[in-house]
C-alpha cells in the first residue's frame, strides 16, 4: 500500500486543474497503463488525506466520480478496488452464473437470503398467471464473484411445475442450473429497466447510495404455463447486458404492425 501511494503524483496546488480531478486522472492513467491491475486495493480515504494533504472531500469526489466511470469499485465496508472489466450477461440465453465467473477464472459464491413458500401477491399472480393467493416458491439470494456481489436474485417458481425446487440447496447449486436440469423453455421474456436501488438493494450489492443497476426481469414458460418469474439486479458498473443473434429469419414491418 506504501508503494501505491509512493506512486502518486504530487498535487500542484496552484494548477489551474482542480484537485480532485489530478487524484483522478492519476488514478485513470495507472488503471489504463495496467500498472494498477483489476481487484487492486487502492488506499483508504484516510490514508489519501494525510498522503496527499487535501481534503476528504476532494479525495471523496475523485472516487465517486471514478466509480461512476466503472473505473473502480467501492465496496461498503472493505474500500476501494481496481474494477474488472464489466461482465457481460445475456438477453437470449439462459445462463448459469456460476459457469460464467469460472470461465473466467474467477470464484463463484452465492448466499440464500431467503427460500420459501408464499401466497403469491397480485402482481406476481398476474405475472405467472396464476389466482391471487396462489402458492409460490421465493428464492432470494446473493450473487458473488472473489466475494464481490455482482447479482441479487429474487426468484419466484410454480411449484405446480416444479415441486421439488425448495429442497435444493441454491449454496451448491445456482437456480439457474438447476431449473435447466428440469426442463428446457418454450417461450422467455425479457424486460430490462436502469434503476436506484432502495436501501435493502444497496447493502446487499454492497454499493453506494444512488449508484445505478441493471435490472432484468424474465419469464419463463413451458406448454404456456409460467414457470418462473425472476427478477436479477446488477451494479451498474459491474456488469452489462447484451445479445447477439442471426437476422434470418427477420422481416421488417410496418410502423404500428
Amino acid at each position: 500500500m506504501e508503494a501505491i501511494l509512493d506512486s502518486f503524483d504530487e498535487i500542484d496546488k496552484s494548477a489551474p486543474q482542480p484537485i480532485y480531478q489530478q487524484i483522478k486522472t492519476t488514478i485513470e492513467q495507472k488503471i489504463n497503463r495496467g500498472e494498477w491491475t483489476a481487484g487492486q486495493k487502492l488506499p483508504s480515504e484516510n490514508d489519501l488525506v494525510v498522503a496527499l494533504n487535501v481534503s476528504r472531500m476532494t479525495i471523496n469526489r475523485a472516487l465517486r466520480e471514478l466509480t461512476q466511470q466503472g473505473m473502480i469499485n467501492r465496496v461498503h465496508g472493505l474500500g476501494s478496488f481496481v474494477a474488472e472489466r464489466p461482465r457481460h450477461a445475456s438477453l437470449i440465453e439462459l445462463q448459469d452464473i456460476a459457469l460464467e465467473i469460472a470461465k473466467s477464472g474467477k470464484q463463484h459464491s452465492s448466499r440464500v437470503i431467503a427460500l420459501d413458500q408464499r401466497a403469491a401477491s397480485n402482481e406476481v399472480a398476474e405475472q405467472m398467471q396464476l389466482t391471487k393467493g396462489s402458492e409460490v416458491y421465493f428464492l432470494s439470494a446473493v450473487h458473488c464473484q472473489d466475494d464481490l456481489p455482482i447479482q441479487l436474485e429474487a426468484r419466484y417458481v410454480n411449484p405446480k411445475l416444479v415441486p421439488e425446487f425448495i429442497q435444493q440447496d441454491f449454496r451448491q447449486i445456482t437456480s439457474t442450473a438447476y431449473l435447466l436440469h428440469q426442463f428446457r423453455p418454450d417461450e422467455m421474456e425479457h424486460i430490462v429497466s436502469a434503476v436506484i436501488p432502495d436501501l435493502q438493494i444497496q447493502n446487499l450489492l454492497r454499493i453506494e447510495r444512488n449508484q445505478p443497476c441493471l435490472q432484468l426481469r424474465r419469464r419463463t414458460w413451458i406448454k404456456q404455463q409460467v414457470v418462473t418469474l425472476v427478477t436479477l439486479t446488477y451494479p451498474g458498473n459491474r456488469y452489462d447486458l447484451g445479445a447477439r443473434y442471426t437476422t434470418n429469419d427477420y422481416h421488417s414491418r410496418p410502423p404500428g404492425a
